[in-house]
Protein backbone atom coordinates (compact mmCIF):
# COMPACT_ATOMS: atom_id res chain seq x y z
CA UNK A 1 0.00 0.00 0.00
CA UNK A 2 1.42 3.33 -1.11
CA UNK A 3 1.53 6.51 1.55
CA UNK A 4 0.07 9.00 -0.02
CA UNK A 5 -0.79 12.41 1.73
CA UNK A 6 -3.36 14.19 0.92
CA UNK A 7 -5.39 17.51 2.29
CA UNK A 8 -8.13 15.86 4.87
CA UNK A 9 -4.32 13.45 6.06
CA UNK A 10 -3.05 17.06 7.10
CA UNK A 11 -5.66 18.19 8.62
CA UNK A 12 -6.76 15.15 10.64
CA UNK A 13 -2.77 15.36 11.93
CA UNK A 14 -3.54 18.67 12.79
CA UNK A 15 -5.73 18.07 14.91
CA UNK A 16 -4.72 15.35 16.51
CA UNK A 17 -1.72 17.16 17.32
CA UNK A 18 -3.41 19.39 18.69
CA UNK A 19 -5.62 17.45 21.06
CA UNK A 20 -2.38 15.21 22.04
CA UNK A 21 -0.91 18.38 22.90
CA UNK A 22 -3.92 19.62 25.12
CA UNK A 23 -4.73 16.31 26.66
CA UNK A 24 -0.38 15.31 27.76
CA UNK A 25 0.32 19.49 28.60
CA UNK A 26 0.67 20.38 32.15
CA UNK A 27 -2.41 22.44 33.17
CA UNK A 28 -0.80 24.92 35.36
CA UNK A 29 -0.26 28.42 33.96
CA UNK A 30 1.89 26.50 30.52
CA UNK A 31 2.82 29.32 28.40
CA UNK A 32 1.74 27.55 25.34
CA UNK A 33 -1.42 25.77 26.68
CA UNK A 34 -4.80 26.29 24.62
CA UNK A 35 -7.07 25.58 27.11
CA UNK A 36 -10.29 23.65 26.13
CA UNK A 37 -13.03 22.14 28.18
CA UNK A 38 -13.89 18.53 27.76
CA UNK A 39 -16.75 19.49 25.07
CA UNK A 40 -14.13 20.90 22.74
CA UNK A 41 -12.24 17.97 23.00
CA UNK A 42 -15.38 15.84 21.83
CA UNK A 43 -16.00 18.22 18.79
CA UNK A 44 -12.48 18.15 17.34
CA UNK A 45 -12.01 14.01 18.23
CA UNK A 46 -15.46 14.10 16.18
CA UNK A 47 -14.46 16.37 13.74
CA UNK A 48 -10.91 14.13 13.10
CA UNK A 49 -13.18 11.19 13.15
CA UNK A 50 -14.88 12.81 10.12
CA UNK A 51 -12.05 13.58 8.70
CA UNK A 52 -10.57 10.14 8.36
CA UNK A 53 -14.06 8.74 7.42
CA UNK A 54 -13.92 11.34 4.11
CA UNK A 55 -10.54 10.68 3.00
CA UNK A 56 -11.28 7.21 2.47
CA UNK A 57 -14.50 7.87 0.97
CA UNK A 58 -11.98 9.81 -1.43
CA UNK A 59 -9.42 7.57 -1.55
CA UNK A 60 -11.69 4.49 -3.03
CA UNK A 61 -13.99 6.98 -5.76
CA UNK A 62 -10.83 8.79 -7.19
CA UNK A 63 -7.63 6.77 -7.89
CA UNK A 64 -5.32 9.59 -9.21
CA UNK A 65 -3.67 11.75 -6.55
CA UNK A 66 -3.60 15.16 -8.40
CA UNK A 67 -7.45 14.71 -8.67
CA UNK A 68 -7.92 13.52 -5.06
CA UNK A 69 -5.67 16.94 -3.96
CA UNK A 70 -8.10 19.13 -6.33
CA UNK A 71 -11.14 17.65 -4.80
CA UNK A 72 -10.36 17.43 -1.20
CA UNK A 73 -8.94 21.08 -1.20
CA UNK A 74 -12.16 22.39 -2.61
CA UNK A 75 -13.97 20.18 0.05
CA UNK A 76 -12.01 21.94 2.60
CA UNK A 77 -12.55 25.52 1.01
CA UNK A 78 -16.46 24.79 1.00
CA UNK A 79 -16.80 24.05 4.21
CA UNK A 80 -14.89 26.52 5.75
CA UNK A 81 -17.18 29.00 3.66
CA UNK A 82 -20.59 27.35 5.25
CA UNK A 83 -18.79 27.56 8.46
CA UNK A 84 -18.33 31.34 8.33
CA UNK A 85 -21.59 31.68 6.86
CA UNK A 86 -23.46 29.72 9.62
CA UNK A 87 -21.84 31.61 12.21
CA UNK A 88 -22.77 35.08 10.77
CA UNK A 89 -26.33 33.62 10.60
CA UNK A 90 -26.46 32.82 14.36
Amino acid sequence: MKLRITPLNIIGAVGLGLAAFNILSPKDNAPRHIDMSGFYLLILGCLILVTFITDLIFRFTLKDLKRIWVVESIFIVFTAILIVIIQKLT
